[in-house]
């Protein structure tokens, strides 16, 4: 069970973004804990992206506080996120397919010997090593990651983020266009950063997959916060109701 006793690993309070008039996000407050998979559902436009994008610095919200273990941060730019240890992983990974493992993990943060030269002996001896943490079955550190199968991309992108000190990691549907056996592998990679202690915001359209990998879901509908439920204390039905008719199960009322 996932502490939700302590502060907060990440809240995003009463946030409100506009575009031309239209209210993409309208006052919508949802949180975070340490080693727990918060689910963002919700219909195209419904404001879900919009919103995790204030946290990941693509956007500027109108109104509204982040705060950080507690602490209220300004978030402009993506560099600002970073150094609040937020990562994100989109769907399109933003890997250098014709780069390997290694290279991909430091791409424009290459480790350097004593003469200044890219240590890349070094690098992927790093790899190894994270690699070794999160996903102990992968072997192809020396093909472009081209060559790797869409679950192993995802764990390079994932692996890359964790190297990096992340705490608060936001994923865009990982396991979207990935067959049975690579979802699983992309579940067991989630699984073991909630045991590590991070936190996760997970975007995602599939429910079935909500109620497998995370632990609270929170549904948005027309730019608001519909109601956020425990996964465990709700079924498939529930959640596809709060998605359709923006309506709150009575348990989460």
């Amino acid at each position: 069970m996932v502490d939700r006793t302590g502060t907060p690993l990440v809240e995003l309070r009463d946030i409100s973004i506009s575009f031309g008039g239209i209210k993409a996000v309208d006052h919508v407050t949802v949180d975070l804990h340490p080693g727990e998979v918060v689910g963002l559902l919700g219909h195209n436009g419904a404001g879900k992206s919009t919103l995790i994008k204030c946290l990941s610095g693509a956007y500027k919200a109108d109104a509204g506080q982040i705060l950080i273990n507690g602490q209220e941060v300004e978030i402009n730019n993506p560099r600002d996120a970073r150094s609040h240890n937020i990562e994100t992983i989109y769907q399109t990974l933003a890997l250098a397919d014709n780069l390997d493992a290694a290279s991909n993990l430091f791409l424009g943060r290459e480790l350097v010997n004593s003469l200044g030269f890219v240590d890349e002996a070094k690098m992927e001896a790093e790899t190894r090593k994270i690699m070794g943490r999160l996903n102990p079955n992968f072997r192809k550190f020396g093909v472009p990651v081209s060559a790797l199968s869409g679950g192993q991309r995802q764990s390079v992108a994932i692996a890359r983020a964790v190297y990096f000190n992340a705490k608060i990691l936001i994923m865009d549907e990982p396991t979207a266009a990935l067959g049975p056996h690579e979802t699983q592998m992309v579940s067991e990679l989630i699984q073991e950063l909630k045991a590590q202690g991070l936190g996760i915001f997970l975007i995602e359209h599939d429910i079935h997959n909500v109620m497998k990998l995370c632990d609270r879901a929170s549904v948005m509908k027309n730019g608001q916060l519909v109601g956020t439920v425990n996964v465990d204390e709700v079924t498939d039905e529930d959640i596809l109701s709060m998605i359709i008719l923006g309506k709150k199960p009575a348990l989460a009322a």
